[in-house]
């Protein structure tokens, strides 16, 4: 007899929000209040290029290595402004401690046009909700700038659990948070490895949101095109 389906574990960003302009334009314009004149597209490079490096030396925030999130992200931004040819310390730290005070606000988030309905549907269905995302400390806060916070009994991130997707460890503390069977747990995504692979691999039902058909040779009964279509999904599971 299949278990009841009784928990649904969400993926944040790119699942039901994501950066609502390019990471150049957001930092370049934080710049220029402080009289910078830098070209969006180099930024960007420059960013791709200081955050493979800060997550290569130092994973998951640097957690293993006594970091928290603040003082890796603001060394991702010197970084990356140190490559644009900026060089003075107390321009470099004003910039990366503004910076990450911003992306706390909605206004540098967008959230998807189905997330919160989807959200509304599964605590219409009795359902319970957490949070399982690859992210710092401050995903309460933007959770809660955009409006969606309160669907949630629980956040799990990276930073705070120590380990990221695609280590089943930080499925595992969600299962003890939900206090059920991995059976009767739904895990929403849309990372193919960290998200879908992962969550089944401890037994989870795992969907994988796949908005721009990039994954077609998943089972369509294991993917979904968008949100709107998981209240049918999650239907046929609960009865």
């Amino acid at each position: 007899m299949r278990a009841p389906l009784s928990w649904v574990l969400w993926d944040v960003k790119d699942t039901l929000l994501k950066v609502r302009s390019s990471v150049g334009e957001q930092y370049c314009r934080e710049a220029e209040r402080l009289g910078l004149s830098l070209s969006p597209a180099e930024v960007d490079a420059a960013f791709r290029q200081a955050y493979r490096r800060h997550s290569s030396s130092y994973p998951n925030y640097g957690t293993a290595q006594g970091l928290a999130g603040k003082s890796w992200w603001m060394g991702v931004v010197r970084d990356t402004f140190s490559q644009c040819r900026v060089h003075d310390p107390a321009l470099l730290n004003t910039v990366a401690h503004n910076l990450y005070h911003n992306f706390c606000n909605a206004e540098n988030w967008e959230v998807f046009p189905d997330s919160k309905k989807a959200l509304e549907s599964c605590s219409s269905l009795g359902l319970r909700l957490g949070v399982v995302s690859n992210f710092d400390s401050r995903l309460e806060a933007i959770l809660h700038a955009c409006g969606l916070l309160s669907h949630f009994s629980f956040l799990i991130t990276s930073e705070e659990a120590g380990v990221a997707k695609p280590d089943i460890v930080i499925f595992d503390k969600a299962l003890q948070k939900c206090g059920v069977p991995a059976a009767s747990v739904a895990h929403i995504g849309d990372h193919y490895v960290n998200d879908y692979l992962t969550s089944r691999s401890v037994g989870i039902h795992g969907l994988l949101l796949d908005r721009h058909n990039k994954r077609p040779d998943v089972p369509p009964e294991h993917r979904l095109s968008s949100l709107a279509a998981l209240p049918s999904w999650l239907q046929k599971h609960m009865d």
